[in-house]
Parts: structure tokens; sequence; C-alpha cells
């Protein structure tokens, strides 16, 4: 099997393939993670005939220090923390509010630019993909799966084109599914498994949110053809 794709848009209908299980449920909606999510994540709902929002995500990066995430902030105003680094650096409640409230700003501001004024999807009881472009680290996938998991969907289930092995792993026992369509043995950097991996604007990102959110009662007609490298 071609583990490496041609652009975000043949990950996004390939990864869709291993979802097709999910095709025209009612209870079941995409959540990409801007920006280089939302086009894998465009495909993956338009096969399966779901709805598509986006889950931003932004991290609380210790100050001096922000490589170090001290917790994460998402979509919904839901925020996470990592009590061992908070409680290991000493870190007050007064540090984690001013950081939080900075990078809260940072957070509307993408969510309206994203959005508009469509509030962020109800995920109370439903089934949520969650979908990126690749997986290295997975820091990112882990604070929103975190704070997705505050919101009370009914499942989770993480699915994205590429991933390390470990990765997939390790977040395994934290979801209620993983799909990751490639694993390759040697992997270094999410990029490399693209021919194209041109950075996703955000006018892209818009315009796919705009035009998902125009699909009408939106559902599969079939479910996506069965993936031949299976």
């Amino acid at each position: 099997m071609d583990t490496r794709f041609e652009n975000r848009t043949d990950a996004g209908r390939r990864l869709a393939t291993r979802l097709a299980h999910y095709a025209g449920r009612p209870d079941v909606l995409v959540l990409a993670l801007p920006r280089g999510g939302v086009p894998v994540g465009y495909e993956v709902a338009r096969a399966l005939g779901v709805p598509l929002d986006v889950l931003v995500v932004r991290k609380l990066g210790v100050p001096g220090h922000e490589e170090l995430a001290m917790g994460a902030i998402a979509s919904g105003g839901t925020r996470v923390l990592n009590r061992q680094v908070i409680a290991d650096l000493a870190i007050s409640q007064s540090v984690i509010d001013v950081v939080a409230a900075r990078e809260h700003a940072v957070l509307r501001q993408r969510e309206r630019a994203y959005r508009g004024d469509r509030p962020p999807a109800d995920v109370r009881g439903r089934t949520v993909i969650l979908v990126d472009d690749g997986l290295a680290t997975g820091a990112t996938m882990r604070a929103a799966v975190a704070a997705l998991r505050q919101r009370e969907p009914a499942r989770i289930v993480v699915a994205v084109p590429v991933a390390s092995s470990e990765t997939c792993r390790a977040l395994e026992p934290h979801v209620d599914e993983i799909v990751c369509y490639a694993t390759p043995d040697v992997f270094h950097a999410v990029g490399l498994w693209y021919e194209d991996f041109t950075p996703t604007s955000d006018d892209e990102v818009r315009d796919l949110l705009r035009d998902a959110a125009n699909w009408q009662e939106p559902r599969a007609e079939h479910p996506p053809d069965a993936d031949p490298g299976a």
C-alpha cells in the first residue's frame, strides 16, 4: 500500500474508507483541528455524510518555558490543567489565569475567524470523530481529547491519515477508538508523508466550514468504497 498522500484532500478521502461504519449516522460529528486537520476532516465528513466543525486548541505554556504545557484550553470554554507540572514548578493560580486569559483571547479570535457567529457544535451524547492531518508527539490531540471529554460526548474517535505507532498506542487508553491509516516504521515527521504539505490558510478553513455548514440534512447516500489497501 502506498502510504504517501498527494495532499490533505487525498488523505481525507483515504481516511474516510476506514471510517465507513460511521456513515450516515445521525449521532456522529466530525471535529477537525485547525488548520491542517480541516481539509482532512472536510473530506471525512463529506464522505460519511455527517456534520463538520472545528475544535480549536491552545496550549497553556509555562511562562519562560512556553514549550512546556501546564495545560490547554479548547473550543467550548473547557480548560485542562497538568497538575503535576503545576505542582512541580509551584505555578500560582494567578499565573495560570493570566496565561489562560491571553490564550483564550487568541482562541476566541480564531473561532470567530473560522466559525463567525455560529456556536460550537453540541457534542453531548454524540459520537465525535476528532481529525487532524497527522500525529507526531500527539500533544495537541491529547489536549483536544481531554477538553472534549469534559463536554460529555458518548464516544470519542481519533482519526488521522498518518502517525507514529508509538503515539497511536499512547492515545489508545484515552479514547474509544483510534484510526491511524498509516503508521510507517520510520516516521520522522507528518509532512514527509505528503507530496504537498502546503500550510492550510485561514481562508481555506473558513471556506470549507462555510461549505460544510450549508449541507442540507447531511447523510451519506452510501458508505465510502472499501479501502483496497486494507
